[in-house]
């Protein structure tokens, strides 16, 4: 992806390296590695830390991705500009919803918001009290090594899933879609459909290089829900998805990507 040039977005909160309480009790990378099935804070973080670990995959890095952490921080700073300068545009046109910018959070291992105290273990997330999105960078490592899902895109396709929940949000669709875990598989694949939308723009804006959409359609395939219940424990529970099947992941962005409509993106109907 051609993201070097796109600028900084001035809402970039850097909290990493902050002191934080201790956390209690063990994760290792293991428990990092599940994180993927609440990443997008649709589902429950403690079944998660329930869960059993995984074994360490052999490390698959993308060339085009950042490495370094001040490589990530200018990724992730630009990303967000894109994201901000695309929706800024279309919530108004295509939803008559008015825009505002919600906050990018980059924390290590744990970090307070107003959704609580949350550590690493849970992936990135957006919390609706404060309107950010709270991202760690050792997230972006276990994309790459335990779920080969390597590449800029890949990465830029997770920040663009969180803001899609912010853009919900301001629709109001949070407060309506709540309760139950069919609720939040809708959720779920709508911030998905809108991570879709933002590459639809980013596409028209030659930003995209070949093969930028397998990596995001991979790393939407790697985190589904019977991709992880078949990884972690075996077999599949259908009626315990929080965030829908690698088909429905890879389908919904898909649609927002071809698309570029907001109205294309009615998971809950």
């Amino acid at each position: 992806m051609r993201w070097s040039d796109i600028g900084q977005s001035s809402n970039v909160e850097d909290r990493r390296g902050v002191g934080g309480p201790m956390m209690i009790g063990g994760g290792g990378i293991g428990v990092l590695i599940l994180a993927l099935a609440v990443w997008l804070c649709g589902g429950d973080p403690s079944q998660l830390l329930r869960s059993g670990g995984g074994d360490t995959g052999q490390q698959t890095v993308s060339n085009n991705a950042p490495q370094s952490q001040d490589q990530n921080r200018a990724f992730a700073g630009a990303i967000e500009k894109s994201l901000e300068d695309t929706w800024k545009q279309i919530l108004p046109q295509q939803a008559r919803v008015k825009y505002s910018d919600p906050v990018l959070v980059l924390y290590t291992g744990q970090v307070q918001s107003a959704c609580g105290f949350t550590t690493a273990a849970v992936g990135p997330f957006y919390c609706p009290g404060d309107r950010k999105l709270y991202l760690d960078f050792a997230f972006f490592n276990e994309l790459r090594q335990e779920f080969r899902a390597p590449g800029d895109f890949a990465e830029a396709y997770v920040i663009a899933h969180e803001f899609g929940h912010h853009i919900q949000n301001l629709i109001g669709t949070m407060d309506k879609m709540q309760g139950n875990n069919r609720a939040s598989v809708a959720l779920e694949l709508q911030a998905d459909c809108y991570a879709g939308i933002w590459g639809y723009y980013a596409q028209k804006q030659g930003r995209l290089d070949p093969g930028d959409t397998q990596e995001a359609l991979r790393a939407a395939s790697a985190v589904g829900d019977d991709t992880i219940q078949k990884r972690t424990q075996g077999y599949v529970v259908p009626d315990s998805f929080t965030h829908g099947s690698s088909q429905q992941r890879m389908q919904w962005f898909t649609r927002g990507f071809q698309s570029g409509q907001i109205s294309q993106c009615q998971t809950y109907k």
